[in-house]
């Protein structure tokens, strides 16, 4: 069965966070706020409570880091993501398979971002479309039960890191597959694919246009990570 919504709970030592977070997650019906936790501690008694399905955490709490927590989880929250004034903890917060890293202060747009994201992720992994994808010279084959997908490098447009898996953009559809985006760059043409962000890689043809923060490849904006940037703006496009 389907589950349409997903529950989430906040732990955050700032009560104002925890409530601008809560108005702004009341938008998407999907999000069903189960609880709000100002320490680390009652956070995590709450989660053994209340089996949460996402778990939006702050870094710097009196006691335990967000970080600390989300080692502590091991695996018991299948979404984790970070809402912090601490953009250096962004690394670690990734290899720990958060979904997202947020700075603060926490607004509507960047929040709306992040339930998009949440919500293709939860639909996606609910309807078991997770996919074994095997590489090939100049294309991979994604299988899908027993059904063979073979797609062109050259079908791609962007890779999207989702905690374990990566999402394949193509122009028709998207696949969530059971890969790294660091394998699937370790197995692609370093030619055609460029990382432009802890969680985003492109194909260089399918750019269009490179602005300080973002670029358009295809007909999507994706942003910019900023120790990738010096090598992004050397690229000659058009």
């Amino acid at each position: 069965m389907i589950q349409n919504t997903i529950r989430y709970i906040s732990i955050d030592d700032n009560p104002v966070d925890l409530l601008i977070l809560k108005e702004y997650a009341s938008i998407f019906p999907f999000l069903q706020h189960a609880g709000s936790f100002s320490t680390p501690a009652e956070g995590l008694a709450g989660i053994d409570t209340l089996h949460p399905d996402l778990v939006f955490l702050d870094i710097e709490m009196s006691g335990q880091t967000g970080l600390d927590i989300l080692r502590a989880l091991k695996g018991k929250v299948p979404i984790a993501i970070f809402i912090t004034s601490h953009p250096e903890f962004a690394l670690e917060g990734f290899e720990l398979s958060a979904l997202d890293y947020i700075l603060k202060p926490l607004t509507a747009e960047r929040f709306s971002h992040t339930a998009r994201r949440i919500e293709e992720y939860w639909d996606m992994k609910q309807k078991a479309i997770s996919y074994q994808v095997l590489f090939e010279k100049e294309s991979l084959t994604i299988k899908e039960g027993h059904n063979h997908i073979k797609l062109s490098q050259q079908d791609i447009i962007y890779l999207e890191a989702m905690q374990d898996y990566t999402k394949v953009v193509t122009d028709k559809k998207s696949y969530l597959t059971l890969s790294t985006l660091t394998d699937f760059l370790a197995n692609l043409s370093p030619e055609n694919f460029l990382r432009i962000h802890r969680s985003y890689a492109v194909a260089v043809q399918k750019i269009k246009e490179v602005h300080t923060r973002q670029l358009i490849c295809g007909n999507n904006t994706i942003p910019i990570g900023k120790t990738y940037k010096s090598a992004i703006h050397q690229l000659k496009i058009g």
